[in-house]
């Protein structure tokens, strides 16, 4: 049976930890207001332009347009981009991830398709290098350091444009959470070269789509716009995974806390009992020598 010293060693330690894990829950929960408000700002903006780059990859004949609309005609390559978190302590919010881009990778090997992965963040690289180490391509981490910005988003747009240009895939997609709420988080496939045709675009008849009229040159205006709706779609990945990640995190820690909690009051308890146990026996060795006098 254990000592009283030894029980009394295990509640302080228990308490340090409901201290950390309350005040980690106190922190995720300040900063996930600021990052829900920003992942619902962005949303309407990021959408529109999803379903602007849709629907201007559907106006185009096959073969033609700009080849970040249109595509290289092929989707033999695919770069998967696994969107995590640097840190852990929150929850399912990685492994969830984790688990879908493992799926992913194995259904389009399946299929005998070549997977390059872009990691970003370290626990999407630390957890599938165990298993698809050779198709890490690059590891994108410490974004959002020490405030996420457009600048994070440009980062990696910039290194899969160049990854693009250099014909080194033909499709892209991004696998994040979308928030939903701070117990709830929907991990999320989107494809983002090139866009996806709209779900409506064979049900609706050619004529009534949108007509587009370019000023200046077309050329010259999806020249900006594509690469712009890549960092774009990018961020709204970014502010959406800040946001689940603060909400799993708070989640997580007050469940730790409130655990901690369980634990203090079972190992009182235990320790009351011993105590209890070790002043009857000592009772009894007291009565029993008077009564051997």
């Amino acid at each position: 049976m254990p000592s009283l010293k030894s029980y009394r060693l295990r509640i302080r330690s228990v308490q340090s930890t409901q201290k950390i894990t309350k005040a980690m829950k106190m922190v995720a929960a300040a900063k996930l207001r600021r990052a829900q408000e920003q992942a619902l700002a962005a949303r309407p903006y990021a959408e529109a332009m999803d379903s602007l780059m849709a629907s201007l990859g559907a106006s185009f004949k096959p073969g033609t347009g700009p080849r970040l609309l249109a595509g290289t005609g092929s989707d033999q390559v695919h770069l998967l981009i696994v969107a995590t978190g640097d840190r852990g302590l929150c929850g399912a919010f990685n492994s969830s991830i984790v688990r879908e881009a493992r799926r992913t990778i194995r259904a389009l090997k399946a299929q005998g398709k070549v997977v390059k992965i872009l990691a970003v963040g370290r626990k999407g690289r630390d957890q599938l290098r165990r298993d698809f180490g050779p198709d890490i391509v690059e590891t994108i981490t410490d974004l959002g350091r020490p405030r996420l910005s457009y600048g994070d988003a440009q980062q990696v747009a910039n290194r899969v444009l160049a990854m693009f240009e250099a014909g080194e895939f033909d499709v892209a997609s991004v696998i994040f959470n979308r928030f939903r709420s701070a117990m709830t988080q929907i991990v999320t496939n989107q494809q983002l070269i090139p866009p996806p045709a709209p779900e409506h675009a064979a049900a609706a008849p050619t004529a009534g789509g949108a007509v587009y009229e370019f000023e200046p040159e077309e050329g010259e205006i999806l020249a900006d716009l594509l690469p712009r709706n890549l960092a774009v779609q990018i961020f709204r990945v970014l502010l959406e995974n800040a946001a689940s990640f603060y909400g799993s995190q708070m989640t997580a820690m007050d469940n730790a806390t409130k655990n901690a909690g369980d634990m203090i009051k079972r190992l009182t308890l235990q320790m009351n009992r011993t105590r209890q146990a070790t002043i009857t026996k000592e009772l009894i060795e007291i009565i029993s020598g008077a009564e051997a006098v």
